[in-house]
């Protein structure tokens, strides 16, 4: 984060949701940090609105982000209210363009990318064998699981940051991870294989989720 502040006078994050991170933002909502010159990204978000009880954004509001004096402009929700989530989508890829000072197929680098893992290795909202998959010429795209929709990032501005951060926990999680980390699979069967960034890449896996991963 000082680096980033001291180069570019800025960080900038792109969140995950589920219950995985939730812990993790509430430690970060304790500390004192240039909250000025923080700025909050999603990396995909479901299409309810913003104080519906599934929304990433609710969630990371009531774990962290009300919790600190975090300037609201530098919340860059994702919009879920047009009735549309492909105008939503095609939206919020104008406002990354503007912020990050980007034309239509460059991918800006975020700082850090924090991705979750399910257990049929999707990541974001970028699920097996979905169209999303194939959106290799935008930023945002709409992501599709059993008639929900989403609106996600897409897998070559995950690649485009400067890191990724996976957090992956629990058993049910193992043998996506073995094929995520195996030589041979197939991409599109485990989404989180296209995670492949052109900075560094982490993963944090607690016991359960990582007992049969060798080093």
């Amino acid at each position: 984060m000082a680096t980033a502040i001291n180069e570019r006078g800025q960080f900038t994050i792109a969140l995950s949701g589920g219950s995985t991170p939730k812990p993790l933002y509430e430690a970060i909502a304790s500390q004192k940090l240039p909250w000025d010159k923080i700025h909050v990204f999603w990396g995909d978000e479901r299409y309810v609105p913003p104080d519906h009880p599934d929304s990433n954004e609710l969630m990371t509001r009531r774990a962290w982000l009300d919790k600190v004096p975090i300037p609201a402009a530098n919340i860059h929700a994702v919009p879920t209210l047009a009735a549309n989530p492909a105008v939503d989508a095609a939206q919020h890829e104008k406002h990354l363009q503007e912020f990050f000072h980007v034309t239509p197929g460059q991918f800006p680098s975020l700082d850090v990318v924090l991705l979750g893992m399910g257990d049929d290795a999707h990541t974001a909202s970028l699920f097996p064998h979905t169209a999303a998959l194939k959106v290799c010429d935008r930023l945002i795209t709409v992501g599709n699981k059993d008639n929900s929709q989403r609106i996600t990032f897409t897998y070559p501005l995950i690649n485009a940051a400067r890191s990724v951060i996976f957090l992956v926990a629990g058993a049910n999680k193992r043998p996506a991870l073995a094929q995520v980390f195996a030589p041979v699979a197939d991409d599109f069967t485990y989404p989180s294989r296209l995670i492949r960034p052109q900075g560094e890449l982490f993963w944090l896996l607690d016991a359960a989720a990582g007992l049969e991963l060798k080093p």
